[in-house]
């Protein structure tokens, strides 16, 4: 498991924003990450780097444990986890998200 960790570590802290999600921003394979996307893309978002978990089982699963967090799509922000699709609609609302992006 440690491979894994050391994967998703690095990319998280070597992308300013990444978004793990079923499918892509282009193309989501289910509606909390194309609500997702759609938020990031709202928002201006153009440095998204984007893991698609639905090719890569080992992320899948490890993504989970690495954040403590049971459900995809899950977006970091400067290394740091922030949510799930409904925290990031809830940040989104309150004004938060975008202040996090622009830090």
């Amino acid at each position: 498991m440690s491979d894994v960790n050391d994967r998703i570590q690095t990319l998280v802290k070597s992308n300013k924003v990444v978004l793990f999600m079923k499918g892509s921003p282009a193309m989501p394979q289910c509606g909390f990450s194309a609500r997702a996307a759609t938020i990031l893309t709202h928002l201006g978002v153009t440095d998204l780097a984007h893991v698609d978990v639905l090719s890569d089982p080992e992320i899948r699963q490890g993504i989970k444990s690495y954040s403590n967090w049971p459900t995809i799509p899950q977006l970091y922000i400067n290394g740091e986890f922030v949510g799930g699709s409904d925290i990031m609609m809830e940040l989104f609302q309150n004004g938060e998200l975008a202040a996090q992006l622009q830090s």
